[in-house]
Parts: structure tokens; sequence; C-alpha cells
């Protein structure tokens, strides 16, 4: 008897399990140290002298941990020195992954839709690259202007992350572009790990071993770019679990939403950064949380005129019968016990239309998703705008 093994969807599973467990360890070990370095405390009395920079004392798990940072170089290099690199490589590496099986592998159903500027599957995969090498190159271009380092550099890489956004929201679907937001940023991350943090640490160990005069610019260049990170962390698993939340992202100002939801994530962070180095300021709360609300409710305002605007809703009731057929039609290829619709093992998410009862349990999200234009994906079935329109107006009734 044979194994009828969907490798496909066993696949998806694997990588989606290990770029989750592998950014938790990532995220993890940046918050950590941005910590550690932030609540470094003077060194005094008998430690003056040896080329510390500060300590800290900490206990965990059972146990009193005492960690000391150097300037530059200890007088003697340890056996062992721990590098942490491969959480963020294996990030990079599994979301890539991911991204393969999911976008390019269902281009046609997942990267594209009505409104992307791109139509064609294959130039739409060839855009995604494109789209994820440019952002890593103009945030490289604006990394590497010292001059901008410490007055202006923020600022554009903001306005260049903004531009990104917008440009996502432009080439690829609704649900597709806040996924790239977030490989754009994420691979942002991970070049910051490969191209600026590791090749710091490099030079400065072999100029320690060889005992040439240290040269802290590597370190510091490495630590600006590890702070860019820390700043980063929120806004990219931002991206990634707004595409589980259609509301955020399936209307037209979708990419301005996004853009202010990441700042206010990064704003956030700051509160945390600030506290770690002893600096209380909870208005930083108090003010992200008003904007969170000001965004959630402008956002709202948003979808509803972009939607009401680009859908004309039909006065027509339909039966429940008629309105069951179109649902089994354009609906029932994926949402069933059973798809048909290749690649799916399983309805997505999890929702199966198959009865009324199932209907009004997931009203909202289908309501959404009509509207949006979103669903059905790709509109294999052809679902025409009166038809769309009838859907709407028995879901709104």
């Amino acid at each position: 008897m044979g194994i009828d093994l969907n490798l496909a969807e066993w696949s998806i599973f694997f990588f989606r399990t290990l770029h989750i467990v592998t950014a938790i360890a990532w995220i993890g070990a940046s918050f950590y140290f941005v910590w550690l370095d932030m609540n470094l405390r003077p060194i005094s009395g008998e430690k003056l002298g040896k080329g510390l920079q500060g300590e800290l004392w900490a206990i965990h798990g059972g146990g009193i941990y005492e960690v000391q940072k150097y300037d530059l170089a200890p007088p003697k290099m340890p056996s062992t020195l721990h590098w942490f690199k491969w959480e963020a490589y294996t990030t990079w590496l599994s979301g890539t992954a991911l991204l393969i099986l999911l976008y390019y592998g269902r281009a046609q159903t997942y990267l594209i839709d009505e409104q992307s500027l791109v139509q064609d599957p294959s130039i739409a995969i060839a855009s995604s690259i494109g789209f994820i090498a440019l952002s890593l190159l103009g945030y490289e271009i604006l990394v590497r202007l010292e001059k901008l380092a410490k007055s202006w550099l923020a600022g554009l890489v903001f306005l260049w992350i903004s531009a990104i956004c917008w440009l996502s929201f432009h080439l690829f679907s609704l649900k597709a572009a806040p996924i790239h937001v977030g490989a754009a940023i994420a691979t942002i991350m991970a070049a910051n790990v490969f191209l600026g943090i590791i090749p710091g640490q490099k030079a400065l160990v072999r100029a320690i071993e060889s005992g040439r005069e240290l040269d802290p610019g590597p370190a510091l260049a490495a630590r600006k770019r590890s702070l860019h990170n820390n700043y980063l962390t929120l806004p990219v698993v931002l991206c990634m679990l707004s595409n589980h939340s259609m509301f955020i992202y399936s209307h037209s100002w979708a990419w301005l939403v996004l853009i202010f939801l990441m700042l206010n994530a990064s704003y956030l962070r700051h509160f945390f950064n600030l506290r770690h180095q002893g600096i209380s300021r909870p208005s930083i709360l108090i003010i992200s949380s008003a904007l969170f609300v000001v965004i959630a409710t402008v956002g709202d305002r948003l979808a509803s005129s972009s939607l009401d605007a680009g859908n004309e809703i039909s006065s027509n009731l339909l039966s429940d019968q008629e309105m069951m057929l179109l649902v089994q039609q354009h609906c029932g290829n994926c949402h069933a016990n059973k798809p048909s619709f290749p690649g799916y093992a399983v309805a997505p998410g999890g929702i199966v239309l198959d009865s009324l009862q199932a209907l009004d349990g997931y009203r909202a999200a289908t309501l959404s998703s009509l509207k949006s234009g979103y669903m059905p994906l790709g509109n294999m079935q052809s679902l025409t705008d009166m038809q769309r329109n009838e859907m709407i107006y028995y879901l709104q009734q």
C-alpha cells in the first residue's frame, strides 16, 4: 500500500516551524544583547585599569551571573568565543524557502491579483526578487554614507522603508504586499549581520590576535547595525502578522496604514531601549497606545471609503439556495473538507464554507474578502461583478 504524502504542505509546515523557532532565537538574542549593552554599569574598585567598559550582575534560573564588557580587547583571548549569526541566517533562509513555496509556487493565486501592477506570474516572481534586492541596495547605500550617520540616517531609512512599502502594494497582490515589506526588512536585517556585524567582529578578533593597533571603527559600525536591527524587529514581526489580518491590507490605503503601524512599533521599542539605560518614559507607552487607536480608527475609515468607492452594492437579495450555489461554485474548490484546488490538502485557515451556518460564522471575513476583491483567489471560476455585489448584499443583511 503506497503512502500519499502531500510533500508541498509538509514542506511548508516544516519551513514555517523552522522559521518561527529561529526567529524567536534571533529576536531573543537581539533583545538580550541590546538590553545587556545598555544596562552595563561603570567599573569601580579593584577592576579599574583592566580595560573594562562596564559590568552587569543578573540572576536567572537559580544562579547569579557576572557579565563584563571590555572596551575593545581582553588581556588574553579565551579559548572559546561564542558567535551569534546562524540564528539570523537560518531565519532568513527558512523565510526565503516559505516565500518560494507559497508565493512563487502559487504565483497566479498569491502573488498577483486584479489590482497589482504586475499581472504575469513569471514577471511577478522576477519583480519580487528584484524588489527585495533593490530594498537591500538602497539601505546599504544609506548606511555606508558616513556623513549621514549622526543626524539624517534614521529619517532616511524610514523614508526608504516607506517607499518600498508603497511600491510593494502597487507591484503585488494585497496579500503578498505586506509579506514582501517584511521580507525586504528581514533581508536588510540579515544583511546587517552578514555584511556589517560579523565582518566587524572578525576584524576586531584578527587585530587582537595579530597584536596590531586596534581600530574601534568596525566594532562601532557593527554596534550601529545591531541597534538598527533592534528597532526593525517589531516592524518586521508586524508585517508578517498583518498577513493574517485582511482588514489591515485589503484596501487601497493599506500601504499608508502599514507605514504608520511600523513607525509606531519602532517608537514603542524606543521605550524599552531607554528603560534599559535607566530612563523611564511611560509617556511613550501612552502615546504609542493612543497612536494605535488613531491608526486603527483612521485605517478602518479609509478601508470603508475605499470599499464603498470600489464596490457598487446590488439591491438584489439572493435566496439562501442561490447564495450557497455561488459559494460552492466560487469558494468550494478551496474552502471545503476536501479541497479540489491544486496544492491544498485542507481548507485555507481551516475555513470550510459548506453550510449556511458556516457561512454565517465566517460572515465578517467573507464579506471583507469579497469587498476587497481578494477572494476568490485568482477568480479562477470567473465570479462576475454582479454576482460579487449580490453576495455582498446578501451578507450585509
